[in-house]
């Protein structure tokens, strides 16, 4: 049986604080599909097909990582990659407390585990809110995100 997670996010932008957390689950499964979703209460500053190919140049020689756009629900996107398991980063207890009760949703909905992974310390600090801000703001990201030029503003 193949060991199938889903890492979900909006990814506006795909951190180095989320790539953190994908190299260190990436030796725990087969396949691990990157979910680029769209949240209906954000307004994204990347365009959605840059942020897809953004996080496709990071992983181009990872042939375990599958990165896709998906729509809904993100417990219907792992049922529909037969995926056990939805992996989170935390970057703290307030990022806990958000993500234990999106678990326990995901549990009752559809019996999907949820894995969580610390961010390392060195890169707790970074948020896509953040970075963003800074960006906006003629700020130089290339400290937090690799390959920062494939990324489009909308």
């Amino acid at each position: 049986m193949k060991i199938i997670g889903v890492f979900p996010g909006s990814f506006d932008p795909f951190t180095k604080g989320h790539e953190n957390i994908v190299n260190r689950f990436l030796p725990l499964f087969d396949t691990i599909y990157i979910g680029v979703g769209g949240n209906t209460s954000k307004k994204y500053m990347y365009t959605l097909e840059s942020r897809i190919q953004h996080i496709k140049s990071i992983y181009a020689k990872e042939p375990t990582i599958v990165v896709e756009e998906y729509e809904g629900l993100t417990v219907d996107y792992c049922k529909s990659k037969k995926a056990q398991y939805l992996l989170r980063g935390l970057r703290n207890t307030t990022d806990f407390n958000y993500e234990k009760s999106i678990a326990l949703m995901n549990k009752e909905l559809a019996n999907i585990e949820t894995l969580f992974l610390m961010t390392d310390a060195e890169l707790s600090h970074l948020s896509s809110t953040i970075i963003r801000e800074i960006a906006k703001s003629n700020g130089d990201i290339t400290a937090f995100v690799t390959n920062y030029s494939e990324l489009i503003i909308q």
